[in-house]
């Protein structure tokens, strides 16, 4: 059984058709008070792969998942293979102040209890997420396909981190495509005056793209593109592996004069035209 949560129904049809089988019929609705309705159809079978970002809006797509999985448990499926392709409420897996929700630790409690045996995720925001579960738990990186996608339309691209927090993202598909990588340093120049540029490489004339792992606002990844192209970058490119792009992030991003913007279908957008389905079949066959 393959199941396509409402966030993620055209990558679960993209994994169906890597794995040769076919997908669930699955009725979501909403009762006049907005409470949601969920009916699996089909037949039931003893496996199940279930596939469903947790992505904007969260709340509403978590409660989706919860729901599939207690009625997945409740009908005697015993063996659930969860594919959470971007996991939201993954930021928080320690507590900094007092008080606060360890929300991560949360979802990864409701996942289980409710039915996963299994969590499938890519380019998880924290690293320490997979360490919350009790079940075998896979981060998997999209970096790889990213890369292959890059190689096909630039020849000596410059890859760019837009701060050194996403400097491994840069490295692994720089080393890859065996290319030079960089990231966008703060140097502070006099009191008042501060800097920003890559570290160590120049830039002028340099086909640049800058890496992320997600997109929300784009602020950063506007910073990054105006001073890319102000050191003389000869042509622009961003990409993400999750275009989360809340409210007017991508206008925002192509207002600075980037050449394009690319990501993964992990969360649908306008800009998701890489596909990680080939990238989860081969880890779920």
């Amino acid at each position: 059984m393959i199941i396509g949560g409402s966030a993620s129904q055209r990558l679960a049809a993209g994994i169906a058709k890597e794995l040769d089988e076919t997908l669930c019929p699955l009725e979501t609705r909403r009762f006049p008070d907005g409470e949601r309705y969920i009916r699996i159809g089909g037949n039931i079978e003893s496996d199940a792969i279930v596939i469903q970002s947790t992505g904007y809006p969260q709340d509403e797509n978590l409660l989706e998942l919860f729901l599939i999985l207690r009625t997945l448990k409740s009908l005697d499926v015993t063996n659930i293979k969860v594919v959470i392709p971007y996991f939201g409420y993954g930021r928080q897996e320690k507590r900094f102040k007092n008080g606060e929700a360890i929300s991560a630790a949360v979802i990864a409690e409701l996942l289980e209890t409710t039915g996963a045996t299994e969590i499938f995720s890519i380019n998880l925001h924290e690293d320490g997420l997979c360490d919350m579960f009790n079940i075998p738990t896979y981060n998997l990186s999209a970096m790889p396909l990213i890369a292959d996608y890059i190689g096909e339309i630039l020849e000596d691209p410059l890859i760019v981190a837009p701060d050194k927090g996403a400097l491994s993202f840069a490295d692994e598909i720089a080393t890859i495509l065996g290319c030079e990588c960089d990231y966008l340093e703060k140097t502070r120049i006099s009191p008042d005056e501060v800097e920003t540029k890559t570290k160590n490489l120049d830039v002028k004339n340099k086909e640049a793209v800058i890496i992320d792992d997600i997109i929300s606002t784009g602020g950063t990844i506007v910073n990054a593109s105006r001073i890319l192209s102000k050191h003389g970058a000869s042509k622009v490119l961003v990409s993400c592996v999750h275009p989360v792009m809340v409210e007017d992030a991508l206008l925002k991003i192509f207002a600075t004069g980037v050449d394009d913007v690319i990501a993964t279908d992990t969360l649908n957008s306008d800009v998701s035209v890489i596909s990680v389905a080939s990238l989860l079949a081969k880890f779920l066959r």
